[in-house]
C-alpha cells in the first residue's frame, strides 16, 4: 500500500511540475522570426504562391 501513495505523490509532482512548464511556455511571446515567416506564408497564399501544384 506504501508503493501506492509513493506512486500518487510521484504522479502528483510530475503532473504540477508538467503544469508548471506548460503555463509558462504559454507566457512566452513568439519570436519575431517566427513571426515574419507566418506573415510571409500569408502572403504567399494571397498571391497565389506556395498552394501546391493543383493542375495536375
Amino acid at each position: 500500500m506504501s508503493d501506492d501513495k509513493k506512486t500518487s505523490s510521484v504522479m502528483r509532482q510530475i503532473d504540477e511540475n508538467l503544469r508548471r512548464v506548460y503555463m509558462e511556455e504559454q507566457q512566452d511571446d513568439v519570436p519575431d522570426r517566427f513571426k515574419s515567416l507566418l506573415d510571409r506564408l500569408k502572403a504567399q497564399e494571397k498571391t497565389g504562391h506556395g498552394k501546391g501544384d493543383q493542375n495536375g
